[in-house]
């Protein structure tokens, strides 16, 4: 897994060499929990310390600050949502990946946790199969590898992304605990 998808991992969302993007972001409507901002930490996959700092930029706007041991800080801008019971988080993706929207979701526990949740890109397939959402196939120039481009309008994404029917279409992709005072 390259660095710069580990750290994009620990706060948007890449997973197995598929990425789910999208048109439009989810338009925001209101400020992100306050428990959101601040430090977290976490480890990757070989056990290496990350941490991640997230700050507010502007009107539901934010900073999310990656660090990996070794590495120099990746800084990523995002914007946040909350639709039904749901908070969801969306940021550009680089032009060398193809440009666009990637779009996931988090959750705050007690203030002690933040969970990160991507989309399963197979249930997307699955949604484009069945013209639940609209989309093609992409190829990733960078990691060689397929992704998944959804040019549904951002109204009809939230209301497939809001049905109860489909609450496991987020997979957790990473777990961080909120940084000692």
């Amino acid at each position: 897994m390259k660095a710069w998808r580990v750290l994009l991992a620990l706060s948007f969302v890449l997973l197995s060499g598929c990425l789910v993007t999208f048109n439009e972001p989810i338009p925001t409507n209101q400020p992100a929990p306050k428990t959101l901002l601040g430090k977290w930490t976490s480890k990757d996959a070989w056990g290496e310390p990350l941490t991640l700092q997230i700050s507010r930029r502007g009107d539901n706007a934010y900073k999310a600050v990656a660090t990996a041991k070794g590495k120099k800080p990746e800084t990523y801008a995002f914007t946040v949502a909350r639709h039904g019971n749901r908070w969801y988080l969306s940021a550009g993706v680089p032009k060398r990946l193809g440009g666009n929207f990637l779009i996931g979701g988090f959750e705050v526990i007690d203030n002690k946790q933040l969970v990160i949740y991507n989309l399963d890109v197979e249930q997307i397939n699955q949604a484009l199969k069945n013209k639940e959402l609209s989309g093609r196939a992409i190829e990733i120039p960078e990691e060689n590898g397929q992704g998944v481009l959804i040019d549904s309008p951002a109204a009809r994404v939230l209301a497939y992304l809001d049905d109860p029917a489909n609450s496991d279409l987020f997979i957790e992709v990473a777990r961080f605990q909120r940084a000692g005072k």
